[in-house]
């Protein structure tokens, strides 16, 4: 279900317009009521009309049951209704939905089984995706690996340093892959402690695009194809104010942030283009806005919620410049976790030209005076 269908739902146990004026205590009490109106009518034309009192109590029996079974009938039907989704949802069917045309608590139990529904087949949808992205990832450097051991064994090439470095290509990025996937099986565990320590930005920053810079360079002569950019007409601009600042958090994790964001602005930067990585005082004592930015196309508004999801690459079907491959779409899940496990923000934010990635880092709590 979108964002939109969810904010447009009103929330579990909360009254249709703040007021629910058709409960289902309100229509026990209705189906009281109306008893007892329809029993001292019918004594009253009794007395009037001297009718036997007997007539009149079998009368009075058969109204009361009818007005029992219509009310209970409007109360039974949604729940075996119910019953009937809730129990396809337990056997793996998760299309099923309940009808929400109640203004009452079955209507508000409805809406939350469909809610429920709606969350369980994502759920079910994200787990086939991960799998299915999984066994896409590992079967291409495996299948590699094992066609060049395949022709070495085979006589068919030699063992030569190129071919070696074909290996070894392959070797790196399922190792690449298989810490990521470990990184994204910590995130889901939170078994990441957090290092926290006060550090110079500048100095800090600069040391991680100056290894970007030597990754790329390093990796420009064989097309690793691991998700990491091989890249070098690319030009990292790095801008620092005031170049004193300071931040306080986990530096290696910051490091996963700004490298996956600075992989990721790379990749779908135009040649020759330029990634500027921004970074300012945060509100608080030793807080931290980085910014990155690209010349890239950009993404839609409507792809903004979607940046962050594990193995979304994105509506661009292919990376600008050479060097550029897919990824596997794993790099700015990594980088939301790492801003998460601080407390902190990232998000897409608007800008002029390409994509304009905001991270905000909470820096030191403050303290009540």
């Amino acid at each position: 279900m979108s964002d939109g269908r969810r904010a447009a739902r009103r929330s579990p146990g909360e009254p249709w317009g703040g007021v629910r004026p058709f409960s289902i205590k309100t229509k026990l009490g209705a189906l009281v009521v109306i008893s007892v109106l329809i029993t001292t009518g019918l004594m009253m034309v009794a007395m009037r009309t001297e009718t036997e009192l007997r007539f009149i109590t079998v009368f009075s029996m058969i109204a009361t049951l009818l007005i029992t079974q219509f009310v209970a009938h409007s109360l039974t039907s949604p729940l075996d209704e119910m019953n009937a989704v809730a129990r396809s949802i337990s056997h793996g069917d998760y299309s099923r939905r309940v009808s929400e045309n109640r203004r009452d608590e079955l209507g508000d139990l409805a809406q939350t089984i469909n809610v429920m529904a709606d969350e369980l087949e994502a759920q079910d949808r994200q787990r086939k995706e991960l799998v299915a992205n999984v066994s896409h990832e590992l079967r291409t450097p495996i299948a590699g690996l094992r066609g060049v051991l395949e022709n070495i064994v085979d006589g068919v090439t030699e063992a030569d340093p190129e071919t070696m470095r074909t290996a070894l290509k392959q070797t790196e990025r399922l190792g690449r892959l298989v810490e990521t996937l470990l990184d994204l099986s910590r995130l889901d565990n939170g078994v990441v402690p957090l290092k926290k320590r006060r550090f110079e930005v500048w100095p800090y920053l600069s040391g991680v695009l100056k290894e970007a810079n030597m990754v790329a360079s390093a990796r420009a002569g064989i097309a690793s194809g691991s998700g990491s950019h091989t890249r070098t007409d690319v030009h990292l601009h790095l801008d620092v104010s005031p170049p004193e600042l300071t931040a306080h958090a986990d530096p290696e994790r910051i490091h996963q942030v700004v490298a996956n964001l600075i992989d990721n602005a790379v990749k779908h930067s135009p040649p020759h283009g330029r990634v500027t990585v921004k970074a300012r005082r945060g509100a608080q004592p030793e807080s931290l806005e980085l910014e990155v930015l690209d010349e890239g196309p950009g993404i839609p508004r409507s792809e903004w919620h979607r940046v962050f999801e594990r193995f979304n690459r994105g509506v661009v079907s292919r990376p600008h410049g050479p060097g550029s491959d897919g990824g596997t779409g794993l790099g700015l899940a990594i980088a939301r976790w790492a801003v998460d496990l601080h407390g902190g923000r990232i998000g897409v934010a608007e800008s002029e030209r390409g994509c304009r990635i905001l991270v905000t880092l909470p820096g030191l709590p403050s303290v009540p005076s």
